[in-house]
């Protein structure tokens, strides 16, 4: 008996009454170097475009930087300040031009007097957007009501003028700068989204009379080019009314842009609608929703979470196409530019470089808040279905 006891103690000695301490993973699989073998070195191809892209990175970014920052001229009344000297050897960004002219960039020929009311309205825009686009802010009913009703009275008035209530009448000739890229882009955003919902409803319509307005409107429109319909709206248009019934230069763009959106719009929202399954349909019928209750409740929420991204993408290329109304003889932030960068007291060779750096970093700083926006959306979409 003792024999065996010891030989089974023995075997037992060798089995464990706990589990080993778990270990960390590899390091080629976890942490900073697991996502550089993942993401950048996972192949031939990608380390190639990799070691290509840092090479790119280290050629242009020291001298952008050096240019933008550390030769740039930052305070400075006239070109003599921003052309190369013997004590000033390198001249880089001529901010100093930006400086003195961001006044005219921002508001145009405004009146000095009367710039505030645009404040007020960047600041009445901003607090909108802001209630719209905070997803947990509370009463976003009455935010949808504010934005949509109330704001574009109120800036309306504030804007063009109201005498009766000691505001100046602002003629819309002497708006400029970044007043007129806001309100255009703002337009045809707000506009272009509901409209086109109702063209792809209506392109998809069993209604022969809808469903052939629909098409010929948006194809006619996506087959020419946003300068054709502004100078259509324009130029063309006060040929065809009489002058007391021309409308104004700048409502005129508004009307051409926002209907050019609306038509890539409209095919953006076709694309979801045709994305959610036939049963979507089905179901909505069959718990006894009306056409439009389906649309409102069922399909048309799916749809558009489905399309967001080129949704957003839409938006963007409008917010950029808005430069193409200086075509038309408004002046818009780039269209300032142009006019500033030709001032004979800030002619440098710089002078041009710097007002398009300004320009660039303008519209990549909107662009890219509405594509992050426009991933967290995503995000919080996608953790609710995971629930």
């Amino acid at each position: 008996m003792s024999d065996t006891a010891t030989i089974t103690d023995a075997r037992l000695s060798f089995v464990r009454d706990r589990p080993f301490d778990p270990l960390p993973p590899p390091l080629v699989h976890s942490g900073a170097i697991g996502w550089l073998l993942q993401n950048l070195f996972s192949s031939f191809t990608n380390i190639l475009l990799t070691v290509s892209c840092v090479a790119m990175v280290v050629w242009l970014l020291p001298p952008l930087i050096e240019f933008l920052i550390f030769d740039a001229v930052w305070d400075g009344s006239s070109r003599a300040d921003c052309i190369v000297t013997p004590q000033r050897p390198a001249v880089g960004a001529c901010w100093a031009f930006v400086i003195e002219r961001l006044g005219f960039f921002t508001y145009g020929f405004y009146p000095i007097e009367e710039r505030w009311r645009v404040d007020v309205f960047f600041v009445l825009l901003a607090f909108g957007i802001g209630w719209m686009t905070w997803l947990d802010a509370p009463r976003r009913g009455l935010g949808m009501i504010y934005f949509f009703a109330v704001m574009p009275v109120l800036s309306f008035f504030l804007l063009v003028g109201l005498p009766a209530i000691g505001l100046q009448a602002v003629s819309t000739a002497q708006w400029g700068g970044v007043l007129v890229t806001i309100v255009v882009s703002a337009v045809g955003i707000v506009v272009s989204l509901p409209l086109g919902v109702l063209l792809a409803l209506g392109r998809r319509s069993k209604m022969p009379v809808v469903r052939m307005s629909s098409v010929i409107f948006i194809e006619v429109v996506r087959g020419v080019p946003l300068i054709t319909v502004l100078f259509m709206a324009s130029v063309m248009l006060p040929l065809f009314v009489p002058e007391s019934l021309t409308p104004d230069k700048l409502l005129r763009a508004l009307v051409g842009v926002a209907l050019f959106a609306a038509a890539y719009m409209a095919e953006v929202v076709r694309a979801g609608l045709q994305a959610i399954p036939r049963g979507q349909y089905e179901a909505a019928m069959a718990v006894g929703l009306s056409y439009w209750q389906a649309m409102r409740l069922i399909v048309l929420p799916q749809a558009l979470k489905v399309t967001l991204p080129n949704i957003v993408n839409t938006f963007i290329g409008l917010f950029k196409d808005t430069t193409l109304v200086f075509i038309v003889g408004i002046f818009d932030f780039l269209k300032t530019i142009e006019a500033a960068r030709g001032d004979v007291n800030w002619a440098t060779p710089v002078t041009s470089v710097t007002g398009y750096a300004f320009a660039a970093m303008f519209y990549f700083v909107f662009c890219y808040a509405m594509s992050r926006y426009a991933r967290y959306v995503e995000h919080r979409l996608r953790a609710g279905d995971r629930r």
